[in-house]
């Protein structure tokens, strides 16, 4: 009669808190009602119920088997990582990073309708040079004939992609880090012949070793560079050293930059550089510069506009940069003054502005018309040294109206602030800009780099995603670095929470941000006083915010 059993398992369900003893009563009543002949119902009732006890129990105890078993491993886990030693982590994110890679290539894939991934070939030699949309040698770098006519011109069609994989040259190593890397580069990390090394060019001079290029030696453009800066710095009015800020110069498009001696050196002084200069199959000054960690693009004086916005740059310089101002009727001045700000300065460094050289009647003639040209494009002419000259743009809208000749002021069809490619424009463009604001009234850098409302509703955007993207951004530099940390401090070790590595121990120099919004990425890079320089690339399919980025001090350009 008695159920010991029950009572028995009843009492093992105690450590579920209150069910022990809720069957323990349950047990017992059913019991009396099934001995009176009343509880048939209620005593099958009863089983199946202690059934589900049982299986409960059981499940619960299993649950607690497992959790103890993950536990374990966990630690396990956790130990096995602690004692590994750095080059095995080093070596898991490599696999990770790898299978990063392998999977961005399958999504690509994907999304260009692929059933199936296939692996990418690697291109031949001659496409070690490719550029696209630019005419490109095929030949080996010892054979090319650099007298050869070269298209300056960008031709771009979807059937000029590639689908192979370029690979760098055969003997390529790391670059040196920055600021090491801005005065010495790897020779064997860039295409030039000996024709380069022997030019003997103003710009272009530098020292070849065993196995570097130094670009240190006695020219102008090179040790020299800090008299010559100094120079320009009284030029435009500085007296108390060359502090550019003061005036409101940060940002310049240096043309023609050589090897981007002039911008290497400004680097140092706060301010940031862009060289541009035309597309060449061996000794490019842009691929040079580059690997110096300046920025540089292929761009060049021809028949189309620059991919920057009106009133981009502080400053426009040209030393020997072999344009010919003269030609096209000033075209390419007028292309000066679209660029330039209200108040900024346009350098002239060329031999045809020597007294000697004005003896002779073209370059007379030359001279007379760059100088007339320049006073109806309503520059005044602040100083003219040796070869250099420096003019100032009009920060006044009513000097054009006040004009007996020059280039018409831009109608409002013609008059885009963001040409892509456009052909050039004969008229005077930006004038109607709520942009139109003399450097001298900006603010100064690095306060610059962080708009106000008014600067804001100048470009339609609202102060709070402003902010919000910029708090966004902070946030993701110091997840990109904690990540990348193991691998762009390898031979600087380093373990997470640490601080990161002064310069010039940081590795990266040069970066490309291929959708940069409003430029947050590149601000928060510098907020976290990482020594790099970032071009932000603005795609022509969504809101163009380019004019923006440029206002806050950076660099950037269109592209599709």
């Amino acid at each position: 009669m008695s159920r010991p059993l029950h009572r028995g398992l009843s009492g093992g369900g105690k450590s579920s808190g209150g069910l022990g003893h809720d069957s323990f009563d349950q047990n017992y009543h059913v019991k009396d009602f099934t001995e009176n002949g009343y509880g048939h119902e209620l005593a099958g009732l009863a089983r199946n119920m202690r059934s589900r006890e049982i299986l409960t129990i059981l499940f619960k105890m299993g649950l607690a088997v497992f959790t103890a078993i993950a536990l374990v491993g966990s630690l396990y886990c956790a130990i096995s990582i602690s004692t590994s030693s750095r080059n095995n982590i080093y070596s898991s994110y490599r696999r990770l990073q790898e299978q990063l890679i392998t999977d961005l290539s399958d999504i690509g894939d994907l999304s260009l309708g692929i059933a199936k991934s296939k692996d990418l070939e690697f291109c031949s030699a001659e496409y070690e040079n490719y550029a696209p949309c630019y005419y490109n040698i095929s030949e080996s770098s010892d054979s090319v004939d650099l007298n050869a006519r070269i298209e300056y011109e960008r031709h771009c069609s979807r059937d000029s992609a590639i689908d192979c994989l370029i690979l760098p040259p055969r003997n390529y190593r790391i670059p040196l880090r920055w600021p090491s890397g801005r005065d010495f580069i790897w020779k064997e990390n860039v295409k030039i012949t000996g024709q380069e090394f022997s030019s003997g060019s103003l710009t272009k001079r530098m020292m070849v070793e065993e196995e570097q290029i130094s670009f240190r030696s006695d020219s102008l453009m090179v040790d020299g560079v800090e008299d010559y800066t100094h120079q320009i710095a009284e030029m435009i009015g500085l007296r108390s050293g060359y502090n550019f800020n003061e005036v409101g110069v940060r940002t310049v498009l240096d043309i023609g930059c050589g090897f981007g001696n002039f911008g290497a050196h400004l680097s140092s002084k706060q301010l940031l550089t862009m060289c541009i200069a035309n597309y060449e199959a061996s000794g490019s000054q842009v691929q040079l510069t580059l690997e110096r960690g300046i920025p540089a693009m292929i761009g060049s004086f021809a028949s189309k506009q620059l991919p920057y916005p009106n009133l981009s740059f502080d400053m426009l310089h040209c030393a020997r940069c072999g344009i010919s101002w003269e030609k096209n009727d000033g075209i390419y001045l007028v292309e000066v003054d679209r660029l330039l700000r209200p108040g900024g300065y346009f350098v002239w460094t060329s031999l045809v502005n020597t007294h000697r050289s004005l003896h002779d009647k073209e370059n007379q003639k030359k001279w007379t018309f760059i100088s007339d040209f320049a006073e109806n494009l309503c520059w005044d002419m602040l100083s003219q040294q040796d070869e250099t000259v420096v003019w100032k743009k009009t920060s006044e809208r009513k000097c054009y109206s006040s004009r007996k000749a020059g280039p018409a002021i831009c109608g409002k069809t013609h008059d885009i602030e963001s040409p892509y490619y456009q052909p050039l424009n004969p008229c005077i463009a930006g004038t109607r800009s709520q942009r139109w604001i003399p450097i001298e009234y900006q603010t100064t850098w690095p306060s610059r780099s962080t708009l106000n409302s008014t600067e804001l509703d100048m470009h339609d955007v609202h102060s709070e995603d402003f902010a919000e993207d910029a708090a966004s951004w902070n946030l993701v530099v110091q997840n990109y670095w904690s990540l990348l940390s193991p691998l762009i401090f390898s031979d600087h070790p380093k373990r997470p929470g640490d601080e990161d590595p002064r310069p010039p121990f940081n590795m990266f120099r040069n970066v490309l941000d291929m959708n940069a919004r409003f430029g947050g990425f590149n601000a928060a890079l510098l907020d976290s006083e990482k020594s790099v320089w970032v071009m932000n690339v603005v795609p022509t399919s969504g809101p163009n915010y380019l004019p923006l980025i440029f206002d806050r001090g950076f660099v950037g350009v269109q592209h599709d």
